[in-house]
């Protein structure tokens, strides 16, 4: 079975694997169909107005792509190597020099280290839930999971006060969205991401669902379709108490009229378009999973951050993207000897190729992921669930870069300074977007609800 993209690997504990079968149920039962346009769109649910106590204003992140690693990765085994710990802590990866004079990464991330100036890891991050499923949704959604509300992920709130730009949907998934805290929570679903349903990692093969035009259908009868769809809806209105549901309905049929009748959307998510050389420089083809053979890692993790560069180059606000699986309960070093290099190839071309093209000062490069991993190696030579200290890497969008923020102690298991709550880090994220973290948006029953609970922005961050 693949999920989101990505073939389940063994060293995953039985948590992390119901979690993504959980997220591919999810994903089927969103699905609805709208055969008319050869639509798949999600099911339409009323959700009020925002409460407007600040108003949101574009920041320096002008567009966002979230790039999730679900499982978890280690810190020691990437953005902050303990070299001087006892052996069942440090790990057993080396360390390489970054361009940043004292500060050091994993040796499987030497291309990040060339560009470590570029980047901001914050190195003291504390969470407190071990769990994957309630701490991927607290890391989605910068919300603690409760059983009363269902919280909206950050790309959905991106989509509800900023709204689509240059005909793109305001929140994308690559390839496809279902992890927990990546829906729409209490806001309405016409805020929710749009999946590209295919992976980009195929090359020229890669199709968007639902951007092309059924079969027998031009763009001349695709107007008449749009205009016969809004006299037929005019007349519900007039006889429904309720319009909500078909305006919901009207904003997605909007949407995908948009981007099947533009060509510079259809441009922006085909991937032929790129010249070989930059696919090739961005790893695709390469980093093959078993050595001389199997699928390419390259083209996973290249293909998929290519794809979110063009689409962020074409207009598009927030891009989440997922890969491979870091649940690595047993037999760390193999794992991440196999699935590091695609990654570090492909996340230090996509800053440099932002940086070329001057986009990443308006980019917000995030690596996403639910927690760290346990201080020391187990007895499966893994490390477990640890959420109490961890790195989280970033880069672009007006943060302060070649900036590593915090501390651990000697053997990684608690902050030696300047601890970070995740409630602080998310209002920071969102301070750079230019949206007030405090600010309540409208649940139903109408129920006033912070985005972020309690946080506050780590000005230090920020440049």
């Amino acid at each position: 079975m693949h999920i989101l993209g990505m073939k389940r690997r063994n060293q995953g504990c039985t948590g992390f694997q119901q979690m993504n079968h959980n997220a591919s149920r999810r994903d089927i039962l969103r699905v609805g169909s709208l055969s008319g346009l050869g639509l798949c769109l999600g099911s339409v649910y009323r959700a009020e107005a925002a409460q407007k106590w600040f108003e949101s204003k574009e920041g320096t992140a002008k567009s966002v792509i979230q790039i999730i690693l679900p499982g978890g990765i280690s810190a020691q085994e990437s953005w902050n190597p303990t070299p001087e710990a006892p052996l069942e802590y440090r790990g057993p990866l080396g360390f390489t020099k970054t361009n940043v004079p004292g500060i050091i990464f994993s040796d499987l991330f030497p291309e990040q280290a060339k560009i470590a100036d570029k980047m901001t890891v914050v190195r003291s991050l504390v969470g407190n839930i071990p769990d994957h499923g309630l701490a991927q949704y607290n890391m989605l959604t910068g919300q603690k999971p409760s059983q009363a509300i269902r919280h909206p992920a950050v790309g959905a709130v991106v989509n509800h006060e900023f709204g689509p730009r240059e005909g793109l949907p305001g929140y994308i998934s690559i390839p496809n969205a279902g992890l927990p805290g990546t829906d729409t929570g209490y806001l309405s679903k016409k805020y929710g991401s749009f999946s590209v349903g295919g992976d980009p990692a195929s090359g020229d093969s890669f199709q968007v669902r639902d951007l092309s035009l059924p079969n027998g259908v031009d763009i001349e009868a695709l107007e008449d379709r749009q205009k016969i769809r809004q006299l037929v809806n005019d007349q519900f209105r007039t006889l429904e108490s309720d319009p909500a549901p078909l305006e919901t309905m009207d904003s997605y049929y909007q949407q995908a009229y948009t981007m099947m009748s533009s060509q510079a959307v259809r441009d922006a998510f085909d991937m032929s378009k790129e010249p070989a050389k930059v696919k090739e420089r961005y790893g695709m083809g390469q980093f093959l999973e078993n050595g001389h053979y199997g699928k390419s890692l390259g083209s996973e993790a290249g293909g998929r951050m290519l794809l979110a560069r063009r689409l962020v180059e074409a207009g598009a606000r927030f891009v989440s993207l997922t890969y491979s699986d870091w649940d690595t309960h047993t037999q760390i070093r193999e794992t991440y000897q196999k699935q590091m290099p695609a990654f570090d190839h492909a996340i230090a071309t996509l800053i440099r190729d932002l940086d070329e093209r001057g986009l990443l000062d308006s980019t917000l490069v995030w690596v996403a992921h639910e927690f760290g991993r346990t201080p020391k190696v187990n007895a499966s030579a893994g490390r477990d669930h640890y959420s109490r200290v961890f790195s989280m890497a970033m880069a672009g969008g007006g943060l302060n870069q070649g900036l590593y923020y915090g501390s651990v102690d000697a053997t990684s298991s608690a902050p030696a300074d300047k601890p970070v709550p995740l409630c602080d880090f998310h209002s920071t994220l969102y301070k750079l977007m230019g949206i007030n973290s405090q600010k309540e948006l409208m649940a139903p029953g109408e129920r006033p609800i912070e985005i972020v609970d309690e946080g506050h922005p780590v000005d230090d961050l920020i440049a």
